[in-house]
């Protein structure tokens, strides 16, 4: 039974693994010349379906991710370079449509929030392991205490 819940897990893993990834582009949108679609999947890739929000144009069927797809496309026809195609993206629907934000001062936040919570993390841990860690006592043992301590210590060598 097991193996053969192993053999089916696989199976399925397998199959997922090489079922070639779903892209939404419609055939009808496809350029012509196999460099320039690259360089429009390329740049579709990068760009976040405003409607989706968690997928590129390019995995979107959304109808906005598709005027998107048709709009990068028109703009590789008309020459421009992939900077120049992003830079009009983004200046038309503004700095939320890329999947991967610049850094630039306006995301800076953005960028180094991660970092600020890690630090901060390690000095809450740094600073805590000397308060519970393994320190000395902050008071000496009584003598009562040194000959219990004693006690117990002669009879487990016992």
């Amino acid at each position: 039974m097991r193996r053969s819940m192993i053999a089916t897990l696989l199976t399925a893993w397998a199959l997922f693994a090489a079922a070639p990834m779903a892209h939404a582009v419609q055939p009808g949108e496809m350029l012509a010349d196999p460099a320039l679609e690259q360089r429009a999947r390329n740049i579709s890739a990068e760009l976040r379906c405003l409607v989706c929000q968690n997928q590129s144009i390019d995995d979107s069927d959304a109808p906005l991710a598709g005027d998107l797809r048709r709009l990068v496309r028109e703009r590789l026809e008309a020459n421009d370079s992939d900077q120049q195609v992003l830079d009009y993206v983004v200046a038309r629907y503004g700095e939320f449509v890329l999947l991967n934000p610049r850094f630039e001062l306006s995301t800076i936040l953005l960028w180094l929030t991660p970092v600020l919570v890690l630090l901060g993390g390690l000095v809450l841990v740094v600073r805590n392991a000397g308060k519970n860690g393994a320190a000395s006592p902050s008071t000496p043992l009584t003598d009562q205490e040194k000959a219990k301590l004693k006690s117990i210590l002669t009879d487990e060598r016992r």
